[in-house]
């Protein structure tokens, strides 16, 4: 009798505990990482603050990124050929926007994979469902055409961050307290 009540107490805490549609990112992401996430509306508040101090076209520009509605992702499939760009939001400068460059989404069975593939700074990683609305990346930083760093590899190459989509030919990732410039990075990505 006592083995069934274990059970069926186990069974009740395993429904109440929050849990992720995949329930990997959990394993996976690195205690540095779990903390950027933790902080990541007060580090994002601080960094928009910063921006409004920017060249107000530019400004202009993140205010209409942010303002976009969000969608789900479940909505649209993301794979396939994207323009992205980085944009650094606080730290060394208020607000600086990149141009655009190549990126691509590909998935191989096991979920979402992004490759930015070409400008100097690269990124590699992939999604985590985390909600409706709201995706975990993890990823890895690396330089020209230097192989990625596999993710876990260290703080100067880990990235962590959520991604939004505001349509079908729109969305974002946005990476708080990167390990390099600003105290936000959003990188953005249109058809």
């Amino acid at each position: 009798m006592i083995p069934r009540l274990l059970l069926a107490a186990l069974g009740l805490i395993s429904v109440t505990a929050p849990a992720f549609a995949d329930g990997q990112v959990q394993k996976l992401i690195t205690t540095a990482d779990k903390a950027r996430l933790d902080k990541y509306d007060e580090t994002r508040k601080a960094a928009l603050a910063e921006a409004s101090a920017g060249k107000p076209a530019e400004v202009k520009q993140l205010d209409d990124l942010l303002a976009g509605p969000l969608v789900a992702f479940s909505e649209n499939d993301l794979t396939g050929n994207w323009k992205c760009r980085t944009i650094k939001v606080g730290g060394i400068s208020p607000l600086v926007i990149y141009g655009w460059f190549k990126c691509k989404v590909t998935d191989d069975g096991s979920g979402w994979k992004l490759e930015k593939t070409s400008g100097s700074q690269r990124t590699t990683g992939r999604f985590f469902d985390d909600g409706e609305k709201r995706a975990i990346y993890l990823g890895s930083f690396s330089v020209n055409n230097d192989k990625a760093k596999p993710y876990g590899s260290g703080p100067e190459s880990d990235q962590v961050g959520y991604a939004f989509r505001n349509s079908a030919t729109e969305w974002r990732i946005e990476f708080p307290a990167p390990y390099y410039e600003s105290k936000l990075d959003i990188m953005e990505f249109r058809r």
